[in-house]
């Protein structure tokens, strides 16, 4: 590994790194290498595993709990948290279900209203933040309980349980079900489609960050807010659309969660804001804001899906799973903190 460098007095930020520096200094190069490490564990000892049905089985919970990492990835490399995210997912699942089955309204439409009231907790969790500069870690905190009661309070109401249902006799329901819940063949195993949508938004919220002015806003916001400010970048405008983004993930996870199995619980997503976090965190992202990557997000994600179920095929204690959750959450926060001090000596 070798670092070439400029001639005498020339400027030092010319210099060209070598391929293996920059891949060491890469955010989502600890997930990626724990993720190989947690796929060989499991695929040695387990051939269900390591088969194509197994595959489609593992990829299935990462896909929507990718979905929310990579959103909660973008948020966090802005500097901030929601914890309202989880329990947004119910809320528009909710929503959604509530609409079709006791108001009349297609799926298509119900799903809208459900996304504009995302849309709208998301600008307001965000606007609350910037106006009065509270920690973002207690604003949705309060979302979080507020959105919990609705939930709750709302559903029994209405049907005198904790549970919506009866979503299957929607108008629209099939064409929707086939978009955001339906499965595709490959290999000779149904994988879910909420996995190529899972890719998509991996796709697009790792070019919105690499290639675009946007996302030098976002890492410029989360690295150091008042720098940021002082240069032109708009950052208020940023977070909001940050907690926007977050939002609009929690409706996709909350419609095709609801759409696959045609009904809701009023807890649905309670306490899947810690999991998120925890994926991005394993993915690479700083607590501290200003460094993470989307890609690391879908992968901690992925670790998830593996550990998820190939506790499930080794016919292990399900307990196990949190303790494996608590262990990668440390030593992911470990690896982050040695490759971003790695990374910032790297630069100087």
């Amino acid at each position: 590994m070798t670092v070439k460098t400029a001639g005498p007095g020339a400027d030092e930020r010319l210099a060209s790194t070598g391929l293996a520096r920059r891949l060491l200094i890469r955010p989502e190069l600890g997930a990626v290498v724990g993720a190989v490490v947690v796929f060989a564990f499991f695929a040695g000892q387990s051939e269900t595993f390591r088969s194509v049905d197994g595959v489609a089985n593992w990829l299935d919970p990462a896909s929507t709990l990718g979905i929310m990492a990579v959103a909660i990835a973008l948020l966090m490399i802005g500097g901030e948290f929601d914890l309202s995210a989880g329990v947004l997912t119910g809320t528009t699942g909710l929503i959604t279900v509530i609409l079709a089955t006791r108001y009349g309204f297609s799926i298509w439409t119900a799903m809208l209203v459900a996304l504009a009231v995302a849309l709208l907790v998301g600008f307001l969790n965000g606007l609350i933040v910037v106006r009065t500069t509270l920690p973002s870690f207690i604003v949705t905190l309060g979302t979080f309980l507020m959105l919990q009661g609705i939930n709750l309070g709302v559903t029994k109401a209405l049907t005198g349980t904790v549970q919506v249902s009866g979503l299957r006799r929607a108008e629209g329901y099939e064409q929707a079900r086939a978009v955001l819940a339906g499965t595709f063949s490959l290999g000779g195993a149904d994988f879910r489609v909420a996995i190529l949508w899972w890719l998509g938004v991996t796709a697009l919220a790792t070019w919105v960050l690499m290639r675009t002015r946007p996302g030098n806003w976002i890492f410029a916001v989360g690295g150091d807010d008042r720098a940021a400010r002082a240069v032109g970048v708009p950052a208020e405008r940023t977070k909001i659309a940050l907690f926007m983004t977050t939002a609009g993930a929690a409706w996709l996870v909350g419609s095709i969660l609801a759409l696959r199995f045609t009904s809701v619980q009023a807890n649905a997503g309670l306490g899947q804001e810690f999991v998120y976090i925890i994926a991005a965190v394993i993915g690479g992202c700083l607590l501290t804001g200003g460094y993470g990557s989307a890609i690391g997000a879908a992968v901690g994600a992925l670790i998830f899906g593996m550990a998820d179920k190939g506790i499930v095929f080794l016919g292990w204690d399900a307990d196990w799973f949190r303790f494996f959750l608590g262990a990668m959450l440390l030593l992911a926060t470990l690896a982050n903190r040695l490759v971003r001090r790695y990374a910032e000596e790297v630069r100087h």
